[in-house]
């Protein structure tokens, strides 16, 4: 069993909510600018999910292109398969420099693009903990789908904290103080 919790991160650091929280009001400006950069460089009839493992590789580099999805894992940024990616959304590996130069000035690991804008923050092992950071406050409609008290915490109307399972693991924040 215990290389078993080893293999999936079972000994990662879990982040508490008032971590999140504090992140995010210390990196406030620099997750804005990174919001901003990517809904900038992405046509509407695109969307970009993407997350850096390092300088190398993109753990994941998702992209819709109209209602085209395609799933990419662990793709090499010096590779065939990142130059065709890049090319549908009119990037270079420049892009991804300054990308991943900002997401690091914010102390973040990747970000999906669109609204809300989701920013990963950090994860432990198959979970992954991120901010929903929205444009304009969130309709009445939408705050109890983002505020269940364990996938979801809103901290404002423009702000919700997000964390995700993975495929194994519980769905909930481990620690919402």
């Amino acid at each position: 069993m215990g290389m078993m919790i080893a293999a999936f991160g079972g000994f990662d650091k879990d982040y508490s909510v008032s971590e999140l929280k504090e992140n995010f009001e210390e990196k406030k400006a620099e997750i804005y600018e990174l919001k901003n950069y990517i809904n900038k460089i992405i046509p509407p009839d695109k969307l970009v999910e993407i997350e850096f493992e390092d300088n190398n590789t993109l753990g994941i580099f998702h992209v819709k292109v109209d209602d085209n999805f395609e799933s990419n894992w662990d793709v090499k940024i010096n590779s065939s398969k990142a130059d065709t990616l890049l090319q549908k959304l009119g990037w270079t590996t420049r892009t991804l420099k300054t990308l991943k130069e900002k997401l690091d000035k914010a102390n973040c690991i990747g970000i999906t693009s669109g609204e809300p804008c989701q920013i990963s923050f950090q994860r432990s092992g198959m979970g992954r903990y991120s901010f929903n950071v929205f444009d304009k406050p969130i309709p009445d409609s939408l705050k109890t789908s983002y505020n269940d008290g364990c996938s979801y915490i809103m901290v404002n109307d423009k702000l919700v904290l997000e964390y995700g399972g993975g495929a194994i693991g519980g769905d909930c924040f481990y620690n919402l103080e």
